[in-house]
């Protein structure tokens, strides 16, 4: 059984980019995933999102479960009826919640991995660190809230990176079978989002010098997102290959 819809509140959301050599990008990802290009660079990152009121849509009162979770995220396009698509191919999920974790990849879509989460935050201030159970993936953003986009960022503006990742609302993730993606489809009631001036930012898998060469992965901007209603849809598989690709373990 899998919910036809879920809705919820994203109570924070970060997301954290950063601006990438499309070569080894393009290791990274499995067909029929390629990466999209932003100023000859490919987008990667790291949402970290919590969620509140997460039920069935159907449901008739404001209750609903509560996570933090975190998802490795990769801007992508790909063809698909004829039609150049684009949205995010996410290697890998972490979540606090024990349900979801046993869900993920039975339930809803895209396989979850349980991880611990030490949260720290205030109106303008934010500091969130994930550690994996498994010992294989960990991640931490320290920031504050902003008024203007990183003056390097390959966006330019706020609104810029804004649209961009709004436009991004379709995600594939890995599932139980090598080669077949589960997607959902985001849906905010309102899109807004704020930048945020990342002070300290890493990631063991950007990091990864074996995937990730020194020089080729660099820091590009960040967008926070507070208090916004939405719905997560699921969206038919994806097939594809995983061969020459490399999976995140």
């Amino acid at each position: 059984m899998r919910f036809p819809a879920l809705r919820g509140i994203i109570d924070r959301r970060i997301l954290a980019n950063d601006r990438v050599d499309p070569g080894c990008m393009a290791a990274v990802l499995p067909p029929p995933f390629r990466p999209q290009l932003v100023r000859g660079f490919s987008i990667g990152g790291i949402c970290l999102i919590r969620l509140k009121q997460v039920r069935p849509k159907s449901f008739p009162l404001p209750w609903g479960l509560q996570s933090e979770n975190a998802a490795h995220r990769i801007a992508v396009e790909w063809d698909e009826g004829g039609i150049t698509k684009k949205g995010v191919y996410i290697p890998r999920r972490d979540t606090n919640s024990r349900l979801n974790a046993w869900a993920g990849g039975r339930v809803f879509q895209g396989v979850h991995r349980h991880a611990v989460f030490d949260v720290s935050e205030t109106d303008s201030t934010l500091s969130v660190t994930m550690r994996a159970d498994d010992g294989t993936a960990a991640v931490h953003v320290q920031g504050r809230v902003a008024e203007s986009i990183d003056a390097d960022s390959v966006f330019g503006t706020v609104e810029a990176a804004s649209q961009f990742f709004e436009s991004g609302s379709l995600g594939y993730s890995d599932c139980k079978h090598d080669g077949v993606y589960e997607g959902l489809e985001l849906r905010c009631a309102k899109w807004k989002v704020a930048s945020l001036a990342v002070d300290e930012i890493h990631s063991s898998f950007f990091e990864h010098q074996g995937t990730f060469p020194p020089g080729s992965v660099k820091f590009d901007c960040a967008l926070l997102m507070r208090g916004i209603l939405h719905e997560w849809h699921a969206l038919p598989n994806l097939r594809g290959s995983l061969e020459g690709a490399n999976r995140f373990q």
